[in-house]
């Protein structure tokens, strides 16, 4: 593949701005600068630099973000901005996606991607994805609200109990929650059922994955592939 092509394909602007970054000498390969457009790479495996930074080549990109507050998972955001507007230009021009919504108080592990079949893999019920919630409550957590949540509590627009998979309570006024399907202000739903109220809401977890204890509040990082959350290749 053409080295324009391989900066195309990440996101870097048009077939044009891609030469002209070549050309002003802000690409390197392994450390060197090369200034043609057309030389041919091999991208499997690649990490291309521009304007100093290391980039991977990615066919589909997925990355992990540590979602703070007050940023809503939506290309065209309301009130608040786009967590998009986290990501570097590049991610920002291939499209990437949140896999799934945090509200816009909800903190914490958020994967984006432009892989769509991936998407439809992690979010689809039928998956039973597990996901982590870390719940601060304004009311004292009992154990019969914990009861609750794993016998299953009716949502106002579904007449079918919605359980959780996992619920431990982790202090007076926290507990930890495990879902597999992901339903609109599911947690907080959940819990006002048992008739406490989320005051404070973080995702810690999603598939196999964990969020790192490194990466700051709106910070990212790739991911390696589907397996990096599922567990499997």
């Amino acid at each position: 593949m053409k080295l324009s092509q391989v900066l195309y394909s990440q996101g870097f602007g048009v077939r044009r701005e891609c030469e002209g970054l070549i050309f002003a000498g802000h690409v390197t390969l392994d450390g060197v600068v090369c200034d043609d457009p057309f030389h041919e790479v091999d991208p499997e495996g690649l990490v291309f630099g521009v304007r100093g930074e290391p980039w991977p080549y990615r066919v589909k990109a997925l990355v992990l973000l540590n979602k703070p507050a007050g940023y809503e998972c939506s290309q065209k955001p309301k009130h608040h901005p786009s967590v998009m507007s986290l990501l570097p230009p590049p991610l920002r021009v291939r499209g990437l996606q949140p896999v799934g919504r945090l509200d816009e108080d909800t903190t914490g592990l958020l994967l984006m991607t432009d892989d769509g079949a991936l998407i439809h893999r992690l979010t689809s019920p039928k998956k039973h994805v597990p996901k982590v919630y870390e719940i601060e409550a304004i009311d004292p957590v009992t154990e019969a609200q914990i009861d609750e949540l794993l016998r299953g509590v009716v949502l106002h627009d579904d007449p079918l109990p919605v359980r959780a998979a996992a619920a431990e309570k982790t202090g007076e006024h926290t507990l930890r929650l495990t879902l597999l399907e992901g339903k609109y202000h599911q947690v907080k739903r959940m819990l006002a059922a048992t008739g406490n109220t989320v005051n404070k809401l973080h995702r810690s977890s999603y598939g196999v994955l964990t969020l790192p204890d490194d990466l700051a509040p709106g910070k990212w990082r790739w991911l390696s592939g589907p397996e990096a959350v599922l567990g499997t290749p």
